[in-house]
């Protein structure tokens, strides 16, 4: 039978967080995390195992508590101006199999109040990597426009990420896919409310979404030359 994971209280912890932080507090509220955020979002992940296989075998759903697909709720300060040490946000990613082989793409869950989605794709592709996704646009134009372009992606994805201002280097800038050629990010994402989060139709439409931006996921795939 189809579960729910995430509460109202989910939410509420996620806004006392951003409310709230700093170390002192997140210690006293620890148990709440655990119960309310990171236990249930593991529950989900491991749920996905089995139907994230049948879209790609070679893309993990890992439960892990840590180095898993569950993001840290951490934040990593030490390059940034931000100190503030918790993200009031929480995230999973599911990763290709060879990922500490060659940068891959993935696919994404978001919960966060006000802002929850899922999606997948390249955040920031590595030099390397988005020279091959470029060369690969201009070489396979018609598989990009199959995969970014039917109605099913159109009527639930929006492509999104930032983009260059002028062609990038080399590049035709009269090339019928140069506003593609010109993204820094190849990633499609669309959004879910928080009553949506808290059903039990959170599983079933994550893995609709996860379907649904498959073929992007499998065109970066063969541009970094992996299996889908």
């Amino acid at each position: 039978m189809p579960q729910s994971y995430f509460t109202p209280a989910t939410f509420r912890f996620l806004r006392a967080v951003e409310r709230n932080n700093n170390r002192e507090w997140f210690h006293a509220h620890k148990d709440d995390y655990e119960r309310h955020v990171r236990e249930p979002f593991l529950r989900l992940i491991a749920d996905l195992q089995a139907p994230l296989a049948q879209i790609s075998a070679h893309y993990r759903a890992d439960p892990r508590k840590n180095g898993g697909s569950l993001y840290r709720i951490y934040r990593d300060t030490r390059y940034s101006n931000n100190k503030l040490p918790y993200k009031s946000w929480q995230g999973s990613r599911f990763f290709h199999q060879r990922r500490h082989e060659i940068q891959a793409p993935g696919f994404y869950l978001h919960i966060e109040p006000g802002e929850c989605f899922a999606g997948g794709g390249m955040w920031h592709p590595e030099p390397d990597a988005l020279k091959h996704i470029r060369e690969f646009l201009v070489d396979n134009p018609a598989a990009w426009k199959r995969a970014t372009r039917g109605n099913a992606f159109r009527e639930h994805l929006q492509l999104g990420g930032e983009s260059l201002v002028r062609p990038p280097r080399g590049y035709d800038p009269a090339h019928e896919l140069i506003a593609d050629l010109k993204r820094k990010d190849f990633i499609a994402t669309t959004a879910l409310s928080e009553a949506l989060a808290c059903s039990n139709e959170l599983l079933p439409w994550t893995v609709a979404t996860f379907k649904q931006v498959a073929p992007l996921v499998d065109y970066l795939c063969a541009a970094q030359e992996l299996e889908f």
